[in-house]
Formats: structure tokens, sequence, C-alpha cells
């Protein structure tokens, strides 16, 4: 099983775009809850904000699941292994238990990017490597590039948004989804299904859209800096939705809504 759908690690408090005492706050809170791991990213500036806040929760280093991501700037040779060592610096770690590549290449070329974060991975910085926002055609190559195990691939995942191709390709290349912008950052609440489903359950909409990514096989990351959301957020494993109820949601994805597309991220790749 791969280490980003142990149960520990299916629940991710995500740190964007939280910064100074706002971040601190909230990553105190989620450690209360029980959360363990976080994720982070040079791209967020918040990578020393976030190693202070870790510290600050007191909890042992083998306790904790440290994801961070290299920006496209850094992908350049010259730059990698440095931004690297620098984004452990300001996390206060030896070493991440993932390390991402947080956008392919605007040319498509994945190759080189690919080959800089195994090195990171040799060299003791990552003791996993995974990337994000990889298209199948992406995955498939990833595969056959690389022997070490590619952990995750980082992408948008919600009920708004059908994401079968990636699936399917998950399962063909080995290479396990997990979730960002898991509540379509709000989007899902203008649905009233999700909160009837919850109504059957005693949970809510949100928590009803995080447990149908689950049960897709799908990791989630959520961010949120209220102690109540927090909480329901990481509250999604005493329950269990139904065929019929996943099937009602799975219709949903035919609404095609993609929040990060070439408007919001002109290098994105073409996406499935």
């Amino acid at each position: 099983m791969s280490v980003y759908f142990q149960k520990t690690h299916q629940r991710s408090f995500g740190t964007y775009p939280l910064k100074g005492g706002e971040l601190r706050d909230a990553m105190l809170i989620a450690a209360e809850v029980g959360y363990r791991a976080f994720d982070t990213a040079q791209m967020y500036e918040n990578e020393k904000d976030t190693g202070d806040a870790l510290k600050e929760t007191g909890l042992a280093r083998e306790e904790l699941f440290v994801t961070t991501k290299v920006n496209v700037a850094n992908f350049d040779e010259s730059r990698f292994l440095a931004s690297v060592e620098q984004s452990l610096k300001d996390l206060q770690l030896d070493q991440v238990d993932v390390l991402l590549l947080h956008w392919p290449p605007a040319d498509g070329d994945i190759a080189p990017s690919l080959k800089l974060l195994d090195q990171a991975r040799a060299r003791g910085l990552t003791r996993d490597i995974g990337v994000s926002n990889y298209t199948v055609k992406m995955m498939r190559e990833a595969r056959a590039l690389i022997e070490a195990p590619i952990v995750t691939n980082q992408v948008e995942f919600h009920p708004l948004l059908n994401q079968d191709k990636l699936l399917a390709a998950a399962v063909e290349t080995g290479i396990p989804l997990s979730s960002y912008c898991s509540v379509a950052r709000g989007k899902v609440f203008e649905y009233p299904l999700f909160g009837q489903i919850g109504e059957a359950y005693g949970k809510s909409a949100a928590q009803i859209v995080l447990r149908w990514i689950l049960q897709k096989g799908v990791s989630i990351n959520t961010m949120s800096t209220k102690r109540k959301n927090i909480e329901a957020n990481f509250d999604v494993m005493d329950f269990t939705l139904s065929n019929i109820d996943m099937a009602r949601i799975d219709a949903m994805t035919a609404t095609g809504y993609r929040i990060v597309g070439k408007d919001l991220v002109p290098f994105a790749p073409d996406f499935d």
C-alpha cells in the first residue's frame, strides 16, 4: 500500500494560501484534532511558517508526514537540489516524507525534472517522490522513466469534475491519486444532493464529498482555519457511502467544473 494511502495519511492538512499566524493557528488546531500529514510547497511561500508550526506542535518527527513541492521555476539543474535543501532548512527537517514536482514543465518534457527529483531521493532529501497535475500520458511516461516508486499524482479531484481517465491510469501505472480542491473551493455546496445524502448518515455535505473521494481510492487534502471545519474534515472515517449513493455522486461529475486550468495557470498542461 502506498504511503499516501495508509490510514493515517489519507487525510492531509493543506496549507495554501495560509501564512504567518493564521497558518500557525490552523496547523496547531489540526495537530490537536489528529492530523499528522501536512502539505506545503515552495510556491506557497510558507515553508518556514510551516516548519515553525510543526516544531510548535511538539509532535515527534516519526509521527509526522510532510509533503512539499518543487516550483517549476526551480526545475533547472543549477537550482533544483539547492531549492530542495532550502525547503528542508525552512521546514527544519533533514528529510521530507514526499517531494513532488508541483507542475509538469511548460514544454511537456518531463524527463529532466523527473530525473532531478529522483536524484533528490537518492541523496536522502526525501523518502519518497511524486508528481502533481500530470496527465494520463505523463503518468505513463513517468512510470517508464524512473524505477523508484512514484507514490502519488496530486490533482484537482472533486465530485464536480470527471477524473475517470486519471483513475484508470492510476490503476494502470500504480501511481495513486491524491486530491486538491477537494470541495471545489466551496462550489459543491451549491448542489443540494450532498446535503441530502448527508442527512441519512448524520454527516455534512463536505463530509459526504470527502468520503466519496476516499472511496474512489484517492487521498484527500483539505484546508480550513475554523476548528469546527478542521474537525469535520478529519471525521470522515467512521461511515461508508452505499453503492447507490456513490453512483448518485458519480453522476455529478458530468458537471465538468474545473477550477485549475490554463486561465488560472497559463503553463498548465492540456488536461484529460
